[in-house]
């Protein structure tokens, strides 16, 4: 192997991460998310699913939520997402760092370690394809659990009597509805997520010093508030992209059994009786949620590899 090669295979090694590093520290993010988040995303879910007329805005579901629950009705459902988003999150760094990595493999006489953003963002939807088999039954069991109490009853005490009846009810079937539209909306999210992620990472790096030997000096790690603009950021511009497909996976996981026959289905049913604007729903609390859930998720990725590479 030519020096060059083995420049460029070192330099393409410093693009990706090891992968139990990359699965930890996406753990590690997922947690931050939801701790920060999960408010936010209750909001919107209840926008999504109620019936017309049921609130008037954002504020009056977090306003009608505290009133019949208290705080603690505002974090319902918190309990798959921490089981499951931790674990979603891992998957999703995890199959980022893969999907780079494929990128590599699949280009073997490229001339730059560093990838375009079209490669980035092919690596951030192909992220969502492992991602999706543990969130499609994870956002099935919340969505449940968030929008029950709406009516003053609920039907399900908790995660595992969802997994119950919802098994009792279809099978496994029934607990992965809405694995199409999850992926519909974390496959070109994602795509966004990532690519603007290391984008702006990028432009907050500056431009990189020339050594005197001529070679470019490593980037200077980024500080936090630049971490969080970052994350935060792509938080925004996932969001911006996903909330059509968010709002049919959000009807299709909460409806009874018979309701719709699939994502397509429920679209046109719910373009039919509320116009297109209601695939919108729940748009201005996911814009709330985006940034600061978002931030958090992105710190502790880079906090917990930073601790992580300290320490092996």
């Amino acid at each position: 192997m030519s020096d060059e090669s083995s420049e460029l295979e070192a330099s393409s090694s410093k693009q990706t991460v090891d992968p139990i590093k990359s699965f930890l520290s996406g753990g590690f993010g997922g947690i931050s998310c939801v701790l920060v988040g999960h408010p936010f995303d209750l909001t919107k879910t209840r926008l999504q699913t109620a019936s017309p007329g049921t609130y008037t805005g954002a504020i009056d579901v977090v306003r009608k939520t505290i009133a019949q629950d208290g705080i603690k009705g505002m974090y319902r459902g918190i309990t798959p997402p921490i089981l499951g988003v931790t674990p979603i999150f891992a998957i999703s760094f995890w199959g980022y760092d893969v999907g780079k990595r494929l990128v590599y493999s699949m280009t073997p006489d490229r001339t730059s370690p560093h990838l375009s953003i079209a490669e980035l963002a092919f690596a951030g939807a192909f992220s969502a394809v492992p991602a999706t088999l543990v969130a499609a039954p994870a956002e099935r069991v919340k969505v449940l659990l968030q929008v029950q109490g709406q009516g003053g009853s609920s039907l399900y005490n908790g995660p595992v009597d969802v997994v119950k009846k919802l098994y009792a009810e279809g099978g496994l079937r029934s607990l992965f509805r809405g694995t199409v539209a999850t992926l519909a909306r974390d496959g070109p999210g994602s795509a966004v997520y990532f690519a603007t992620y290391e984008l702006l990472k990028r432009q907050l790096s500056g431009t990189p010093q020339t050594l005197p030997n001529g070679e470019k000096a490593p980037a200077p790690p980024l500080s936090l508030p630049a971490i969080m603009a970052a994350g935060g950021t792509a938080g925004v511009a996932m969001w911006s992209l996903a909330i059509p497909p968010d709002t049919i996976k959000s009807r299709l996981q909460s409806a009874p059994h018979g309701t719709y026959t699939g994502f397509m289905d429920c679209a046109r049913k719910l373009i039919a009786a509320d116009g297109v604007t209601a695939l919108w729903k729940g748009f201005a609390p996911a814009m709330a949620r985006a940034f600061p859930a978002n931030a958090a998720t992105f710190v502790g990725v880079e906090l917990s590899l930073k601790v992580m590479e300290t320490m092996w």
